[in-house]
């Protein structure tokens, strides 16, 4: 979608973003300001992220809100009034939600559904929730309450068919350089001297970046039908490449690198489309679309119907996409604004 396509759908539109001073949500509201927004209601439970986001982008068409989805109360001032909303407040860090589970739930479920019903309630026309590649076959809590998220929203769009609200998911891997991402870890052990520390160097992740995350959010935005899910195509690496590369991006030819064994709740190999989700995914080009089941709880389509569609023989994962090797990683990295300027791109 091109900035004149983007203009023409947010000019004098008022949009919330939650978890909007996060990595995603700040990214977000400064495409929106560029794009003509007439206001970009910002959501979240940080007051100094706020503060310096305040400082940082000084615009007035900004509109700072407190709270937490937690609270339904919370969201609904910022959802007031509100054209379109995109959800992306969550707790993302794998080992914390493995220890903290039930925090994970009252944040990504019920939080989540919180911020679904508000929407509704004020009449904002579409909602893009925010999910993540570990909601498919998940293993750890994060996963499994992103996963529940998803439903959530799903559930909405097939219990509410005649809502004027469209409730769409995003679904993406490993965001470069957000919040939580390995690489400026990399960065600071290589400042530091340190060996660099993978968990298992052939482990696969997929590489976006945030205005490529930016984008797959606004191609559901103007694409979806209500319960939508869409995945963009990204290519991967293994954690070791990624390690590598950043190393020579520092002039480090042949860095130490130090297994450290997986952390709880990794997988070898994350997937961002099921093969159940695969038969029924149509291609977009750069997206997968996957259309919402909106069968109704009629059992005998079950037991007697079923669905005729056969899955495909295995699912979308960061194992059997693209795999980047040494110079494409570098390549790929070369295109965060964070690495060039750490090696003195023009």
């Amino acid at each position: 979608m091109n900035p004149s396509d983007r203009a023409s759908v947010v000019a004098g539109k008022t949009i919330a973003i939650t978890g909007g001073t996060g990595s995603f949500g700040s990214t977000m509201a400064r495409h929106l300001l560029a794009n003509g927004a007439a206001q970009v209601n910002i959501f979240s439970r940080d007051e100094a992220k706020q503060d310096a986001m305040r400082r940082t982008l000084n615009d007035e068409r900004l509109r700072f809100y407190l709270g937490d989805v937690r609270d339904p109360h919370s969201i609904e001032a910022p959802l007031t009034g509100a054209d379109y909303v995109f959800h992306a407040a969550a707790l993302k860090q794998v080992p914390s939600c493995e220890f903290f589970p039930r925090q994970a739930v009252l944040t990504n479920v019920d939080g989540s559904n919180n911020v679904i019903q508000a929407a509704a309630r004020a009449g904002v026309q579409s909602l893009v929730v925010l999910s993540t590649d570990k909601a498919v076959y998940p293993v750890n809590a994060m996963g499994m309450s992103k996963g529940l998220m998803e439903k959530t929203a799903q559930a909405f769009a097939r219990n509410n068919p005649d809502s004027g609200l469209t409730v769409s998911i995003t679904r993406y891997g490993n965001v470069m350089y957000s919040r939580g991402s390995v690489i400026p870890l990399f960065l600071q052990q290589i400042d530091s001297g340190r060996p660099l520390t993978v968990t298992e160097p052939l482990m696969t992740r997929f590489l976006m970046s945030l205005d490529e995350s930016v984008d797959l959010v606004w191609h559901a935005f103007t694409h979806a039908q209500p319960g939508d899910l869409f995945v963009k195509k990204a290519p991967a690496c293994t954690v070791e490449t990624l390690a590598r590369a950043v190393a020579k991006l520092c002039d480090i030819e042949d860095p130490t690198i130090q297994r450290i064994g997986m952390r709880h709740g990794e997988k070898m190999h994350e997937t961002l489309l099921s093969a159940e989700e695969m038969v029924k995914a149509v291609d977009q080009g750069d997206y997968f679309r996957v259309p919402l089941d909106a069968r109704g709880l009629q059992y005998e389509v079950y037991v007697e119907e079923g669905d005729a569609g056969i899955p495909r023989d295995t699912d979308y994962n960061s194992a059997n996409t693209h795999q980047l090797d040494l110079q494409e990683t570098v390549a790929t990295l070369m295109r965060l604004p964070e690495i060039r300027a750490r090696v003195g791109a023009a």
